[in-house]
């Protein structure tokens, strides 16, 4: 069991959930300075975190 394939593994998710959450919000929002904050804020996170973790997945090799 490798830890880094499982942590790229975790990190993909919560990139995943970030961008859903981003989506849901962009479907509801009316526009508002705040809400064009939080687009942009969880946007940029679940962005950096799926490239991490597909990353980490992709570079770290099969031992066992």
């Amino acid at each position: 069991m490798n830890l880094k394939r499982i942590f790229g593994a975790l990190l993909t998710a919560l990139g995943i959930g970030g961008l859903i959450y981003t989506a849901v919000i962009f479907a509801s929002t009316a526009g508002d300075t705040r809400d064009i904050k939080t687009l942009i804020i969880y946007g940029v996170l679940g962005i950096i975190f799926f490239i991490s973790g597909i990353s980490l997945v992709r570079t770290t090799k099969d031992e066992s």
